[in-house]
């Protein structure tokens, strides 16, 4: 049995996805699939900036793990079983560690890494830094693992930065199981929908500089600009802003994937992203622009009219780029958003 230990699902956020279509996936490759919950009464609003709520988080993985220590005193977990925190950071997993051992069921325990406080960018990473209580409690869950799954070499890099001397047979460069995007955004493939439109998608956070994007959009004022989390859109309306945009922007100084850009490409909107992080190993050269254009506000103010030329030179090509977005899209999809890996990793440890 494989036990998806699932991050709580947010709306607006990909995980709401994960939670309908990732058992459905791993079901339909022959698994048997049981899903761990959280409560139903956990806060649902996100911290501002932030990818979840970081008092309602504990609230969810505390029912976890009231399940699963239910689950073991039943005697329900057998030998062989195998399970998958989709978000790494679960400090449970020791405790699961812990019931495992001490009773003396043989488990397997995989964890799918997105982001710590080894990344500066991060919320850990800017508010706590590398005091040692949030380094050891990493690096503590990181050996608990027996695979570290990571969707970018650049991910694991930037991991091995503050973990130099970890075990890496145990780190799996995987992607993501988001095979089900392209039949979420088939219908919303639109050429004829584009206007000359610019969609902010990420966060409002400080690592997405989002100043720069309005910046930029109050010296373009004869096109339309979309900052997506200021609208409070729904995932309906939020592809449709992607279906009317021929771009999809991004100044990001924190990326370990990058699934918004993805969207864009699904859509015929093209990604611009600068030339950094995890966008590196992903895009080739005509999605992407020099990183110093955007890496502080200054170098963006000294390189602000480069950027504004090529966002008007990419609004005007974006019809003729559609063989190229969708090159990119397959490209993506089979190296970055499949959970192909994924699988094979789980099937030949877990023994399927």
């Amino acid at each position: 049995m494989i036990y998806i230990v699932e991050l709580e699902p947010v709306e607006t956020r990909y995980t709401a996805q994960w939670k309908e279509h990732l058992p459905k996936q791993m079901l339909s490759r022959g698994y048997d699939v049981t899903v761990i919950q959280g409560p139903s009464d956990a806060p649902t609003d996100t911290t501002p900036g932030a990818f979840l709520n970081f008092s309602g988080t504990n609230y969810w993985k505390s029912e976890q793990l009231k399940t699963i220590s239910q689950m073991f005193a039943d005697g329900i977990v057998k030998d062989g079983d195998y399970f998958l925190y989709t978000d790494a950071w679960n400090p449970t997993v020791i405790q699961l560690k812990y019931m495992s051992e001490l009773l003396g069921v043989d488990i397997k325990i995989g964890g799918m890494w997105h982001a710590g406080s080894y990344d500066p960018a991060d919320f850990l990473g800017r508010l706590i830094g590398d005091k040692p209580w949030v380094r050891n409690a990493e690096r503590s869950m990181f050996d608990v693992f027996d695979h570290n799954f990571f969707a970018t070499d650049f991910h694991i890099d930037l991991f091995m930065e503050s973990f130099p001397d970890v075990d890496t047979s145990k780190i799996h460069r995987v992607g993501w199981p988001m095979e089900y995007m392209e039949d979420v955004l088939r219908d919303y493939n639109i050429p004829a929908n584009k206007i000359d439109m610019v969609l902010f998608p990420h966060r409002i956070a400080p690592e997405k500089q989002v100043e720069i994007f309005k910046d930029i959009a109050e010296s373009m004022p004869e096109v339309e600009f979309v900052v997506a989390q200021e609208h409070n859109l729904t995932k309906d309306e939020y592809h449709l802003a992607l279906s009317r945009s021929k771009i999809v922007f991004s100044a990001n100084t924190q990326e370990t994937l990058g699934i918004s850009c993805f969207e864009g490409a699904l859509v015929g909107a093209t990604p611009m992203v600068p030339d950094r992080l995890s966008y590196t190993e992903m895009y080739d050269n005509k999605f992407k622009y020099p990183s110093e254009w955007t890496e502080n506000w200054d170098s963006y103010l000294a390189n602000k009219d480069k950027l504004i030329a090529h966002i008007k030179h990419t609004l005007s090509t974006n019809i003729n780029m559609a063989e190229e977005n969708e090159a990119l899209a397959s490209m993506l999809k089979d190296d970055f958003f499949s959970g192909r890996l994924l699988y094979e990793v789980i099937g030949d440890k877990h023994g399927t």
